[in-house]
C-alpha cells in the first residue's frame, strides 16, 4: 500500500481558511468604508435641504446678498490715487476688490454703483457702505464680468464715507 506523502489534508485546509478569512476581512473593510461614504453623503443632503441658504426667504425677507461681494473700483473723477483710498476702505469693510483702474471718462459727476450679475442687493450693500445715494445704484448686467459690482468714482467722492 502506497501512502501519498505529498498532500496533507489538514495543511491544505488551513491555507484555504486563511485565504478565505483574508478575503472576508477585505470585503468587510470595503463595506465599512462604503457605509461611511454613504452616511456622509446622506448627511450632506440633509444639511442642504434642512438648512436655509443665504439666498432663501428668511423671516419674510428675501436675502440675496452674497457673503463676499467682489467688485472693481474705477476712477471716473480724474483725481490721482483716489481709487486706492476707496479700495483700502472697502477691503477694511470685508469687500473683495479684485480690480482697480480708470474709467473710460474722467468727468463723471456722481459716483455710480453698478450691478453686473443681476444681484442688486450686492450693489446696494456697496452703496450703503460708502454712502452713495440709492438713485446712483444701477444695473448693467454683463455675464462676461466675473465680478458682482463696479464702483465708478465721480467728482462727488469727497462727500462719501471714506472722506467724512
Amino acid at each position: 500500500m502506497k501512502v501519498n506523502k505529498s498532500s496533507n489534508p489538514k495543511a491544505s485546509a488551513s491555507k484555504v481558511d486563511s485565504k478565505t478569512s483574508a478575503k472576508n476581512l477585505f470585503l468587510n473593510l470595503s463595506i465599512a468604508i462604503l457605509l461611511i461614504i454613504i452616511f456622509y453623503l446622506l448627511y450632506s443632503i440633509i444639511i442642504k435641504v434642512l438648512m436655509p441658504a443665504e439666498n432663501e426667504v428668511t423671516e419674510g425677507k428675501v436675502n440675496v446678498a452674497a457673503a463676499v461681494v467682489q467688485l472693481e473700483v474705477l476712477n471716473g473723477c480724474g483725481v490721482p490715487g483716489i481709487g486706492e483710498k476707496f479700495t483700502s476702505f472697502l477691503r477694511a469693510k470685508s469687500f473683495d476688490v479684485v480690480n482697480l483702474g480708470n474709467y473710460i471718462s474722467s468727468d463723471v459727476i456722481n459716483t455710480l454703483v453698478i450691478d453686473r450679475r443681476g444681484n442688486l442687493e450686492n450693489a446696494k450693500k456697496v452703496a450703503e457702505a460708502l454712502g452713495v445715494k440709492k438713485e446712483n445704484v444701477i444695473q448693467q448686467i454683463n455675464n462676461d464680468y466675473f465680478l458682482d459690482v463696479t464702483l465708478v468714482l465721480g467728482k462727488d467722492f469727497n462727500q462719501l464715507k471714506p472722506y467724512r
